[in-house]
């Protein structure tokens, strides 16, 4: 059985509750997650921000394989495409309506964060860029969780980035974040899914070499470091 947190009606919202091939809310772990992260919750705000926190920086930014939510949960481990996708998940297990908002960003977001090689053989321009939105307080609320914490405060203190690029990663639970605005060329609009997106980058993402992300991943962890 489901979680459910009592909202003022989802009726309508059908589609930002239900599971898909990547975002699987109905997994058991998923939802036997949700239910951990927000047992001390009463409303829906509190338990969005319950989800948001652990997203954002219990789940670090790391590259990673396309897979499902409940795969991202075991690993540990994230980037814009799974964090967001195991969010949406977490939220729709516990009866908070979720959808995926797809941008296009400059590469710049990733300099001096992925090692040179990768960051000069990226096109200019990143294509799959999703983040999270929730349904509260009877509006739809951007609540980004890309970056974490540690990765964020050393990115500041090496001056890699400013606060001009990135005023706030933190979330009220009532105004929209995005931490990418500054990056962003064109907006693709909100979808109930993006599976059909995650599949195609999946076909050569997934292709990659686990040595490549490793090495990234060791690139990454050196740039969090203070």
């Amino acid at each position: 059985m489901r979680l459910r947190i009592r909202l003022h009606s989802t009726e309508g919202f059908e589609d930002f509750l239900a599971p898909t091939k990547f975002c699987d809310c109905d997994n058991q772990e998923i939802i036997k997650k949700a239910k951990e992260l927000t047992e001390n919750d009463n409303t829906p705000k509190e338990a969005a921000l319950s989800i948001f926190h652990f997203l954002r920086d219990k789940i670090p930014y790391l590259v990673n394989y396309i897979v499902k939510a409940s795969e991202t949960l075991k690993t540990g481990q994230g980037f814009c495409i799974t964090k967001s996708n195991l969010q949406v998940a977490l939220l729709r297990a516990i009866n908070i309506p979720a959808r995926y908002h797809h941008a296009y960003l400059k590469k710049e977001v990733l300099k001096d964060i992925v090692p040179v090689i990768v960051y000069e053989n990226m096109q200019d321009i990143i294509t799959f860029h999703p983040w999270c939105e929730c349904y509260l307080s009877k509006k739809w609320i951007s609540c980004d969780t890309t970056f974490d914490k540690a990765l964020v405060e050393a990115l500041y203190k090496k001056n890699l980035r400013s606060k001009n690029e990135i005023p706030s990663i933190h979330w009220d639970g009532e105004n929209d974040l995005n931490t990418m605005n500054t990056w962003m060329v064109e907006d693709k609009g909100t979808h109930e899914s993006l599976d059909n997106l995650f599949l195609e980058i999946q076909k050569d993402w997934n292709n990659t070499p686990i040595e490549n992300y490793v090495q990234m991943n060791q690139y990454i962890n050196n740039v969090r470091k203070i």
